[in-house]
C-alpha cells in the first residue's frame, strides 16, 4: 500500500502556525510516502517565504514533488519575473520544474502550468501534452498514474471556470488515452474530486483545497488529501484496483486534521 499526500496553495507568508503543526502532525500519524505540493507555495515568491516552506516540507518525513504555482512567481518584481522568474523557487526547491516519481505503485508526472507572461491563468502546451503522454504510456498495470498540474483541469462550478487550465481539454484527452488515472490540481482553494465524462476511458480531477493559508474560501476550510493505492490490488491482468481519495479538514475546535470526505475511484486496466 502506498500513500500519497496532496498539498496545494500554502501561500506561505499567511500560514497559520496552529494548522502548520497540525499538518505535521497529520504527516507524523499517516506517513505518507510521498507528498505532492501542488503549486502556490508562496503567497509573493519572497526569498524568506520559500525558505519557510521548505523547512515545512522537511517536517512532512517523505520525498516531496513539488510544482511552482503562479504565486510562486515574483509579481512587483519584474527585473526577476522576466529574467529569472523561477529562481527564488529554484533555491528553495530545485532547478526541475517537472519532477517525476516512480516506485512500484506510483507514476507521478509534475507540469509547470505557470508562464512568466501571465499573473494568474495557467497553460499547458502540446509538447508538454505530448511529453506526459508519452510517458504515461510506458506505466506498468501495477502503478496509479498521477498528473500534477497547478491551475485545475476540471472545476466543481460553472462559476469556477475562468480559472480552469488552459488547454485542459486537449490535455485531458490525451492523458486519458495514454493511461493516467488522476489529474491533480489546487489554485482555487475549493476541494473536489471529480469524474471526467466523455473520455478514452476512466480519469478523476483531484483537487486540494488550501493547506495551511488564512485564504480560505467561506465553504472550504483548510484540507489536504490522502491518497491510497496498493500494488496488489491489481493483478498483471485486466483486473481493476481501487484507489481511495480522503479529503481531510482542519477543525480549529480540535487544532486536527479529520478525515472529512472518502472517494473511491476504480482505475481502468487494459
Amino acid at each position: 500500500m502506498s500513500v500519497l499526500l496532496q498539498i496545494s496553495d500554502t501561500h506561505f507568508g499567511t500560514e497559520q502556525p496552529p494548522v502548520v503543526e497540525a499538518l505535521v502532525a497529520l504527516a507524523a500519524q499517516q506517513r505518507p510516502h510521498l507528498v505532492v505540493l501542488s503549486g502556490d507555495i508562496t503567497q509573493r515568491a519572497r526569498p524568506a517565504q520559500f525558505r519557510a516552506a521548505r523547512a515545512f516540507v522537511e517536517r512532512l518525513g517523505a520525498p516531496v514533488l513539488a510544482i511552482p504555482g503562479n504565486h510562486d512567481i515574483a509579481l512587483f518584481d519584474l527585473w526577476s519575473r522576466l529574467s529569472r522568474p523561477y529562481g527564488r523557487y529554484a533555491a528553495a526547491f530545485g532547478n526541475e520544474l517537472e519532477p517525476v516519481h516512480e516506485s512500484p505503485d506510483l507514476l507521478v508526472l509534475g507540469v509547470n502550468t505557470t508562464r512568466a507572461w501571465r499573473h494568474k491563468n495557467g497553460e499547458v502546451s502540446a509538447p508538454q501534452i505530448e511529453r506526459v503522454a508519452r510517458r504515461l504510456a510506458s506505466a506498468g498495470p501495477q502503478q496509479l498514474r498521477v498528473v500534477v498540474v497547478h491551475q485545475p483541469a476540471a472545476v466543481p462550478h460553472a462559476s469556477e471556470r475562468p480559472h480552469l487550465l488552459r488547454g485542459h481539454a486537449a490535455a485531458t484527452r490525451a492523458w486519458s488515452a495514454a493511461g493516467a488515472d488522476l489529474v491533480m490540481g489546487g489554485h482555487i482553494h475549493l476541494p473536489c474530486t471529480l469524474p471526467l465524462p466523455g473520455l478514452a476511458r476512466p480519469l478523476w480531477v483531484v483537487q486540494a483545497g488550501t493547506a495551511v493559508s488564512s485564504r480560505t474560501r467561506p465553504q472550504a476550510p483548510n484540507s489536504v488529501n490522502l491518497l491510497r493505492w496498493g500494488a496488489a490490488a491489481v493483478a498483471a491482468s485486466a483486473a481493476t484496483g481501487r484507489c481511495v481519495v480522503e479529503r481531510w479538514d482542519y477543525a480549529a475546535s480540535t487544532q486536527a486534521f479529520g478525515c472529512a470526505v472518502t472517494t473511491t475511484v476504480e482505475p481502468a486496466r487494459a
